[in-house]
C-alpha cells in the first residue's frame, strides 16, 4: 500500500506524481485506464483518514489528462436517458379505458332513454375511480421550472444553458435537468432522477447513490434541500404528508369501489353517503399535502434566478375529483328525499308506469283485450236454459 502525499507535485516510489483533487464522495477514479477506489482501503493507493475533509489525493501518470477521457469526463458515467412515459400511469388509464370500452361495446342494447344515464353513470364512475387511483404514483403535485446558466458537474467551469424542473409527488421528488439545447459539451443533458421517501424507500441513500454516480451538480443541488440532513428541514413535512395523502387516497378508492357496488345494487340512499365520504377522504388528501407545502422552504438559488414551484396537475385533478364526489353525493340524497321518481328515471328504476300499462291493456272487461271472455257463475245459480232458434 502507497500512501497519499500530502501536496501535488511529489514523486511517488512508482515514479508517478500526485495531484491533490477535492473528492466527490466515496471514492472512485479513473486514471490512465485503470480504477482507483476506496473499499476497506485503498487498491493500490491509500488516502489518509481525514479523506472527505482534505480531498482525494490519486496518482497522474505523467503526460495525462485529468479533465477529459473519450469525450466525457472521467469521473462520471454517461447520462441516463429519460423514460418517455410513466408506465404506472399508463398501465392505470389502459386498465379502465379498456373497461370502458367493454360497456361502450353493449350500449346500443340498452333502449329509449335509460342508454344516456346509463353511459353518463359508467363515464363518472370511471372518471373517479381512475383519478383517485392515478394520482397516488404522479410526481406532479407541486412542480417548478427555472432556466439558468450554471456549472454541469465537479471538476469543471464549463457552464451549460439548461432547463431544471422540481417535480413533488407523494412518493418523492423528480429532479429533471435538460440541455438548451440538449447537445452541450460533447454530452446529451437529459435527465429526470428520481428520490424516493415512501414506505420502504430510504432518502438519503438515494441522494448517496446519486453523489457516487456523479450526477450533475444542479440535480443534487435541487435533492440536497430535501435531505433529512439539509438545515431547510422540509424532508420530514414531506415524506409525513405523502404517506398520510396516500392512505387517505386508498381509503377512498376503496369507498369508492363500495359506493359502485351499492349502486349496482339499487342502493341509492347508501351509495350517495359512500361518494359523501369518498369526497371527504379526498378533501383530506388534499388538506395533508397543503400543510407541508405551506412550510417555511429555503431558496433554491441559479446565480441570479431561483427555481420556485406551486400545486402541479395532480392536485388540481384530485381536487376537482372530490368537489365532484360531493356534488354527486349531494344530489343523490336530496333527489332521494325530495323527488325519489326523477332519481329512480337517473338510475333506470322506473318500472311502475309500464306495469301499470300492461295491467290495464290486460284487463278482461276491456274489448280491446285479446283474451277469451269467460263468463264465471256460481254452481248454485245454475238453471235451465232453452234455446230457441230464430
Amino acid at each position: 500500500m502507497l500512501e497519499c502525499m500530502p501536496s501535488a507535485g511529489l514523486q511517488s516510489p512508482r515514479g508517478t506524481e500526485v495531484h491533490a483533487q477535492p473528492c466527490p464522495g466515496p471514492a472512485e477514479c479513473w486514471q490512465g485506464g485503470r480504477r482507483w477506489f476506496r473499499g476497506e482501503g485503498w487498491v493500490e493507493w491509500k488516502c489518509g483518514d481525514d479523506f472527505l475533509s482534505s480531498g482525494c489525493q490519486f496518482p497522474v501518470l505523467p503526460g495525462s489528462k485529468m479533465t477529459l477521457w473519450d469525450g466525457s469526463y472521467p469521473f462520471y458515467p454517461g447520462a441516463n436517458a429519460c423514460f418517455p412515459f410513466d408506465t404506472t400511469r399508463a398501465v392505470i388509464v389502459t386498465v379502465f379505458l379498456s373497461v370502458l370500452l367493454m360497456f361502450i361495446i353493449i350500449l346500443p342494447g340498452i333502449r329509449g332513454r335509460g342508454r344516456l344515464f346509463w353511459f353518463l353513470r359508467l363515464v363518472l364512475g370511471l372518471f373517479m375511480g381512475a383519478v383517485v387511483l392515478t394520482v397516488q404514483f404522479t410526481g406532479d403535485w407541486e412542480t417548478g421550472w427555472v432556466q439558468a446558466n450554471t456549472s454541469y458537474k465537479s471538476f469543471s467551469r464549463a457552464q451549460v444553458d439548461v432547463d431544471i424542473g422540481l417535480h413533488i409527488g407523494l412518493a418523492g421528488v423528480n429532479v429533471t435537468l435538460r440541455g438548451n439545447p440538449v447537445h452541450q459539451i460533447n454530452e446529451t443533458i437529459n435527465y429526470n432522477e428520481h428520490f424516493p421517501w415512501n414506505f420502504g424507500a430510504d432518502y438519503d441513500r438515494s441522494y448517496s447513490e446519486g453523489l457516487e454516480k456523479g450526477l450533475p451538480s444542479p440535480i443534487l443541488y435541487v435533492a440536497e434541500k430535501f435531505s433529512s440532513q439539509s438545515p431547510c428541514a422540509v424532508h420530514r413535512q414531506y415524506r409525513i404528508a405523502g404517506h398520510y395523502a396516500s392512505l387517505a387516497l386508498w381509503l377512498a378508492f376503496c369507498t369508492w369501489l363500495i359506493s359502485i357496488l351499492l349502486f349496482s345494487m339499487s342502493i341509492l340512499l347508501y351509495g350517495g353517503h359512500m361518494l359523501l365520504l369518498t369526497a371527504a377522504l379526498i378533501l383530506f388528501s388534499l388538506l395533508f399535502f397543503f400543510t407541508a407545502r405551506n412550510t417555511p422552504k429555503c431558496p433554491i438559488q441559479f446565480g441570479p434566478v431561483s427555481l420556485r414551484t406551486d400545486y402541479g396537475e395532480s392536485f388540481w385533478l384530485t381536487l376537482a375529483t372530490g368537489l365532484l364526489c360531493l356534488l354527486l353525493g349531494l344530489a343523490i340524497i336530496i333527489l332521494n328525499s325530495v323527488q325519489p321518481e326523477k332519481l329512480k328515471l337517473i338510475f333506470s328504476l322506473d318500472k311502475s308506469s309500464k306495469e301499470e300499462v300492461w295491467d290495464k291493456s290486460c284487463l278482461p272487461a276491456e274489448p280491446s283485450c285479446s283474451a277469451q271472455d269467460v263468463l264465471m257463475v256460481p254452481l248454485g245459480e245454475l238453471c235451465q236454459v232453452t234455446a230457441t232458434q230464430l
